[in-house]
């Protein structure tokens, strides 16, 4: 090697750790940036949607930091442990599932929750994370697309704490970590059959289930959905009010704090489930493209990561998560918009409560582990 390029490579490694600053410390700046954006445009809404209750944004704030604190630490975990301890985190949810089923406290007809003495828990949340991982380190130990076995075995491993899931009964959850598990059979390479197969089995099944698995009560939420003015005053009620909300906003809103739906208590949870129509009412059409921007903004952050990543564990994982974010996305706007059943899934980064910001802060730091991890080699590529 000459003087002169021996030169250049010294200056290049002197200047590496000042350009690499966020990588060495596993940050990635894009998506705490978009998550700290979606902090403020909650507050914002949230103040309002509260009733102008200053604790509960204290509390949020203080939720949302921890949960930024926890997604850094998530990220400084090599990869490589998440895949290989996957089968324990999933084995345990498991096992708090069947302990939900016969030990679960009882609240508002759903037994959900399970109390260990110094906390109360809710094992159902635990699968919105280890779904994906769980099967994206069981898929990305053979060779991509998978093998027939492998797919029934994942199909499998998705369908088991689903099924207990719904048996609390909890059909929002459910469907999240139904989808979140197909989503990463489908990115490690599902072929078209087998879609077109599940697409026939489904829609046969849906006689069974409507007989067999779905409650009154989630009957009644898709007969509202069909037809909210058949029942104006009861069940239809307050989809009736959200969609008044989100259509009397305009294209400017109402203005901050002068919501009638909002303010007046027309709208269910409304800093919870219902906060996009408290959003929309007081913001407007623009309310609604800054929102927009910001997820555009994390989502496509996390595709960047997702494409440019080589390894077919940290692929799929990453594709997985960003895609159930999504979704998520796409079930809050819908349900209050009137478009799907109402439920109770809450706006991502948005809604007030700390489950779902922990569980996406835990996503989210997974993304940044795998970005700043590169170099390492889940499982050999066959």
């Amino acid at each position: 090697m000459d003087s002169n390029s021996q030169s250049s490579l010294e200056h290049v490694n002197n200047h590496q750790p000042h350009t690499n600053i966020f990588a060495r410390y596993h940050i990635d700046m894009p998506i705490i940036l978009g998550m700290i954006l979606a902090l403020c445009l909650s507050l914002f809404v949230l103040y309002s949607a509260s009733g102008q209750q200053m604790d509960m944004l204290i509390r949020q704030v203080i939720r949302t930091g921890a949960a930024l604190i926890l997604m850094i630490i998530v990220a400084q975990i090599s990869p490589k442990y998440y895949a290989k301890f996957s089968i324990y985190l999933y084995l345990i949810g498991i096992v708090l599932l069947i302990m939900v089923e016969l030990f679960g406290d009882i609240s508002k007809g759903a037994q959900r929750w399970l109390n260990l003495g110094i906390v109360r828990v809710q094992p159902s949340e635990i699968f919105k994370v280890v779904m994906p991982l769980m099967v994206a380190a069981f898929l990305s130990r053979d060779r991509l697309p998978p093998k027939t076995v492998n797919t029934v075995l994942a199909l499998i491993l998705v369908g088991l704490p689903t099924a207990l899931i719904l048996m609390q009964p909890d059909l929002g959850t459910a469907a999240l970590v139904a989808v979140s598990g197909f989503i990463a059979i489908f990115i490690a390479g599902l072929s078209w059959w087998w879609i077109i197969c599940a697409a026939i089995a489904g829609g046969a099944a849906l006689p069974v289930m409507w007989n067999f698995v779905l409650h009154d009560y989630q009957k009644q939420r898709i007969y509202t959905l069909l037809d909210p003015t058949s029942d104006p005053l009861g069940a239809g009620y307050h989809i009736i009010q959200s969609k008044i909300a989100i259509g009397s906003g305009g294209i400017y809103g109402k203005g901050w704090l002068q919501g009638s739906q909002s303010q007046l208590d027309f709208l269910p949870e409304p800093h919870t489930d219902f906060i996009f129509a408290v959003l929309s009412e007081e913001t407007g059409l623009i309310g609604f493209l800054i929102l927009m921007a910001i997820y555009i903004f994390i989502i496509g952050r996390c595709i960047m990561i997702t494409l440019n990543t080589h390894d077919s564990f940290g692929r799929i994982l990453c594709a997985a998560y960003t895609f159930t974010f999504v979704f998520y996305i796409f079930v809050n706007i819908g349900m209050v918009s009137g478009i799907l059943p109402v439920v109770g899934v809450p706006l991502p980064l948005i809604s007030y409560g700390g489950t779902a910001m922990i569980t996406l802060s835990i996503s989210f730091g997974m993304i940044m582990s795998v970005n700043t991890h590169k170099k390492v080699r889940i499982f050999q590529e066959q």
